[in-house]
């Protein structure tokens, strides 16, 4: 039996190029992933950082679904923490009835960016969001089920799709998946954030437990090329940096300047940096979906979200048309 194979981009900026720039090749990457045979293809959030380009999932899958004709395409994901549950739930709903049967909804709970773009998102509410609440709400206007007895029983969002769109929560703990697995959504664990097959075996397990026809899907870090050096070239020295802050706060940043920042900006001094090596599967075509055969029979899933971390247009490309060739054009057994 075959798997399909998805992808997320997060319009990464590469030296000397524009935001421009690299949404053209978000925009034509999706081109090519639907022609190529991917299944789905997800856009991030991310704030007030010049090395991606993707600030607004919501508004860039409305251009990638007019440009494109079959491939399902959604938020990985929208941070909900800042934004009411209303508001995308009509944003989506719009979307979906664009474009039936195409739309994915992805929610996560990190900030997406440093405390100065959180505040600047946030500004103006009075309070502090309850992430559980919002997703709960979240589904309830998507599926039209807010209780009798909400203070918002009665509100409509509209206009009604003739399919909704599908709801995934994003994470990469057993946390995050018994979350989905209780709210009956769908769950994607991130692999390329939590590499810990333990934590992963255990998330599988606790989200399989509470919602066992739900989707389920492992987002993980791939590269392929041509010979296995030269993959392991483009690779390079990627690093996964952490940055817990005494207060409790641990998110995952792109460098360690960014994690130092992270915590000058929350007012925090005593706080804890973990960078490691990125675990990123690397090789040939035929090496890479090797690896993907082993997690597939490990934790027995039908689907797998590659994400690409290299900003090089011509070896995410090559990449993604490499695992194509050797991946979804025949069947793996």
């Amino acid at each position: 039996m075959g798997f399909r194979l998805s992808l997320l981009d997060q319009s990464p900026i590469a030296d000397g190029k524009s935001g421009y720039e690299a949404l053209q090749q978000t925009i034509a990457l999706a081109e090519k992933a639907e022609e190529w045979g991917y299944h789905r293809f997800w856009v991030s959030e991310h704030h007030d950082t010049k090395l991606l380009a993707g600030v607004s999932p919501e508004v860039l899958v409305s251009h990638l679904l007019a440009r494109t004709e079959r491939i399902r395409v959604g938020s990985g994901g929208v941070m909900l923490q800042h934004y009411s549950a209303y508001k995308v739930a009509e944003n989506f709903n719009l979307l979906a009835t664009l474009a039936p049967n195409r739309v994915d909804l992805g929610v996560g709970k990190a900030p997406g960016g440093l405390p100065r773009s959180t505040k600047a998102l946030q500004f103006g509410r009075s309070g502090k969001t309850d992430f559980e609440e919002q997703l709960v709400l979240l589904r309830q206007f998507v599926d039209d089920e807010v209780p009798a007895d909400h203070v918002l029983a009665g509100v409509g969002v509209s206009p009604e799709p003739p399919t909704k769109p599908e709801i995934f929560l994003l994470g990469a703990s057993v946390a995050s998946a018994e979350l989905a697995g209780a709210q009956g959504v769908n769950y994607c664990f991130a692999k390329f954030i939590n590499s810990d097959e333990v934590a992963l075996k255990e998330a599988v397990t606790a989200f399989r437990a509470a919602n066992p026809d739900g989707e389920l899907i492992i987002a993980v870090p791939v590269l392929a090329a041509d010979t296995e050096g030269e993959a392991r070239a483009l690779a390079g020295e990627q690093k996964v940096v952490r940055v817990t802050l005494s207060t409790g706060v641990s998110v995952t940043v792109q460098t360690v300047a960014q994690a130092e920042e992270f915590a000058r900006q929350a007012g925090v001094t005593d706080f804890e940096i973990e960078e490691r090596v990125a675990d990123i599967i690397v090789g040939t075509a035929q090496q890479v979906k090797a690896e993907l055969v082993r997690l597939r029979a490990t934790f027995d899933v039908d689907e797998f979200v590659i994400h690409t971390p290299v900003a090089r247009q011509d070896a995410r490309f090559r990449s993604v048309q490499l695992l194509s060739e050797a991946i979804l054009t025949v069947d793996v057994r």
